[in-house]
């Protein structure tokens, strides 16, 4: 709804304040309502101001301490105070303009004491500063500074894609760490399993010789029993030989077996390397021999 006036009467709507002049001169201020006025004495409504609280954002581009440019988002609310709004409506012409070069000169002057790191945390003492300083000034003017809130600091592009890498950096840091803490618990889980699967794989072991050993000793004494005149190096002696025949017997049932046994120890290393070197030679002399 709007404010009108016929001349006579005026109609100031809620929230609002109205300003009446007598030939000119300030009278009186109408409250919201229906009002009337006597033109034939000079009265008239000169104008009417809103009493609601507006907001104003003003945007601050200024340097750091550590001279890194940043701009300052401030949004300020600001209303009418009743009781002066004559003083509102003849003092001022543009509180706007007021307001902003106000803003601008508390936050260019505060902000470059300020490292980076310091105004993302104490902007909250800069909207504090800037708002002692307007209520002081403004006040004066009849207007009420209600609110200040720093509502954003936008450093230039490259500083924030800087901190941005710098913030990812110590992340990848970090996971690198707990990527080491974990590998290195991994190898221990598994040193600690592999060294229990050796130990029991040893005690396995023992038992089976173990359980080797009882059955041949049982063996030998019964057959010894049985036989007589055998002594226990005869009995090892048929055991082993028995035990060969049933290893080759197990070798030849399997169609794709590729073990071979041959004679082992340094003798026996010494005895084959004669027969390959005779067989050699015995082949390259049979080779000779059908030249001729």
């Amino acid at each position: 709804m709007g404010n009108s006036w016929f001349g006579v009467c005026a109609c100031v709507d809620q929230a609002s304040i109205g300003v009446v002049e007598r030939w000119g001169r300030f009278e009186k201020l109408a409250e919201p309502g229906l009002h009337f006025f006597n033109p034939f004495a000079g009265e008239c409504l000169a104008g009417v101001l809103s009493t609601r609280i507006r907001s104003l954002d003003v945007r601050v581009e200024t340097k750091t301490k550590d001279n890194v440019f940043v701009q300052l988002i401030c949004s300020i609310q600001y209303r009418v105070v009743k009781t002066n709004a004559d003083d509102a409506f003849y003092e001022l012409q543009n509180p706007q303009e007021q307001i902003q070069a106000y803003v601008f000169d508390v936050v260019r002057a505060l902000v470059p004491r300020m490292n980076l790191d310091e105004l993302f945390e104490q902007k909250g003492e800069v909207a504090r500063a800037v708002l002692e300083e307007l209520e002081k000034v403004m006040s004066a003017y009849g207007y009420n500074i209600e609110h200040i809130l720093m509502v954003d600091v936008v450093p230039d592009a490259s500083v924030r894609k800087a901190m941005n890498e710098i913030n990812a950096a110590q992340r990848l840091q970090l996971a690198s760490v707990y990527k080491g803490e974990a590998e290195k618990v991994l190898l221990v889980k598994k040193a600690e399993a592999e060294a229990e699967a050796k130990y029991l794989g040893g005690v396995g072991v023992a038992k089976q010789r173990q359980a080797i050993t009882d059955g041949l000793r049982e063996n030998i004494l019964n057959f010894s029993h049985k036989v007589e005149g055998t002594s226990a190096k005869e009995v090892m002696d048929l055991i082993m030989v028995t035990q060969y025949f049933d290893t080759m017997k197990d070798l030849g049932s399997a169609s794709k077996n590729t073990t071979i046994f041959i004679p082992h120890g340094p003798g026996h290393v010494r005895d084959i390397t004669e027969q390959i070197r005779n067989g050699m030679m015995e082949a390259a002399s049979s080779q000779v021999e059908d030249n001729i």
